[in-house]
């Protein structure tokens, strides 16, 4: 590993640490274990733009481990995102800042979705990565690829404890969603203690089982190990888990490795000897200028971001009814016009779901974004569409 990625990997814990002690509460251990797979995904695989955070193709990035929250908003930040700036890290946790103990993407537009109910995220992610399938296949045509973006997420071993990412995790192996990857925090620790307390699985057997590709990485701080897995992934026509070794509160001399380092701050005297032993300045909130000069996103993602405006521009010249159409759903986001007009009126008693049904099929024609279904269900509970 170079020097300027140690040290903007270190500015990430460095953050996070002090934001922690400032607000007096969150968890540092968390970002301070997975800040080598931030760096790689952020600073070297993900499609991003910060100066354009709606940028219909960009990557999408789920923290489902919300908890850990000050990993988001530190990478965001450094990636040169107009907001969280310093003086919202700074006020991590207080009224009127948008950093949120969990993410919030209504409080900031760099984040992809509210997480913190653990296992909500990798819900959340599959259902993107589904959105991308559907994109892909009813507007991508042959050289346009006009939406070709993936989503990465880190989980966490509270996530994958919890029903809704078992269920969702079913589901996208069922479905192949390929454009999926997670990677995993396997740092064998939770707020009570080594997780083998309540969770001894497999995770990776329960994962290959489900269809996922899955893969171990066994030094969480091995970034060419990190950057050949994601790689591997990408290549691979499943979803994807990584499970990825890492020492929560990693750097820490006395709290490193524990549970002491999951849910409180680390204590000033114990993040001034973590500071001591990276060789870091004791300035809170310190980022070296040439560590955000490496790690700012801003004129790359602005060329990606470019690049793929031009292709889109010859799509519209080769298919403008389908570039008009995608412009209506994914850029403005609007609804058809009229279409409530297609509603029908419900006069008669009758089972919520059969007037669910009824509205579905109603609409159907009218609203071409609209998909679901039900888990073989569909007879009882009417989401067929006829």
């Amino acid at each position: 590993m170079s020097d300027l990625a140690q040290r903007s990997i270190d500015t990430v814990r460095t953050l996070a640490m002090d934001a922690v002690q400032a607000a007096n509460s969150g968890h540092p251990g968390m970002p301070m274990g997975c800040a080598p797979m931030a760096y790689v995904l952020f600073n070297e695989v993900m499609k991003l733009d910060p100066t354009d955070v709606d940028w219909p193709d960009r990557d999408r990035f789920v923290l489902s481990a919300g908890h850990g929250s000050m990993l988001l908003y530190a990478s965001l930040h450094l990636a040169g995102f107009e907001r969280p700036n310093l003086e919202d890290i700074q006020n991590f946790r207080q009224w009127g800042y948008p950093t949120a103990g969990h993410p919030e993407n209504f409080l900031l537009d760099a984040v992809e979705t509210t997480t913190g109910p653990l296992g909500q995220g990798v819900a959340n992610g599959v259902g993107m990565a589904l959105a991308v399938e559907r994109l892909a296949a009813e507007f991508n045509r042959p050289g346009h690829d006009v939406v070709d973006h993936r989503v990465y997420g880190i989980v966490s071993d509270g996530d994958l404890m919890e029903g809704v990412a078992a269920e969702a995790a079913s589901l996208a192996g069922h479905l192949k969603l390929g454009r999926l990857t997670y990677l995993y925090d396997d740092n064998s620790i939770t707020i009570d203690g080594k997780t083998d307390l309540a969770f001894s699985e497999d995770v990776l057997a329960r994962f290959d089982a489900y269809g996922w590709h899955t893969q171990q990485v066994d030094d969480g701080t091995d970034l060419d190990a990190i950057r050949a897995a994601i790689a591997a992934a990408d290549a691979d026509d499943r979803p994807s888990l990584i499970a990825v070794r890492t020492v929560i509160g990693h750097g820490s001399p006395n709290k490193a490795g524990t549970s002491k380092a999951h849910g409180s701050p680390l204590g000033p005297d114990e993040i001034a000897a973590t500071k001591e032993a990276m060789g870091w300045p004791h300035e809170a909130f310190h980022v070296p200028d040439d560590v955000r000069a490496h790690l700012d996103l801003s004129e790359r993602g602005r060329k990606v971001r470019e690049d793929w405006e031009a292709r889109f521009a010859a799509y519209r010249e080769a298919h403008p009814d389908l570039a008009a159409e995608f412009e209506r759903r994914v850029v403005r986001g609007e609804l058809p016009a009229n279409w409530a007009d297609a509603l029908p009126t419900l006069d008669d008693k009758a089972a919520t779901r059969v007037h669910s049904g009824a509205v579905i099929n109603a609409i159907a024609g009218t609203v071409p974004e609209l998909f679901g279904g039900s888990a073989d269900l569909a007879a009882s509970n009417n989401t067929d569409v006829e």
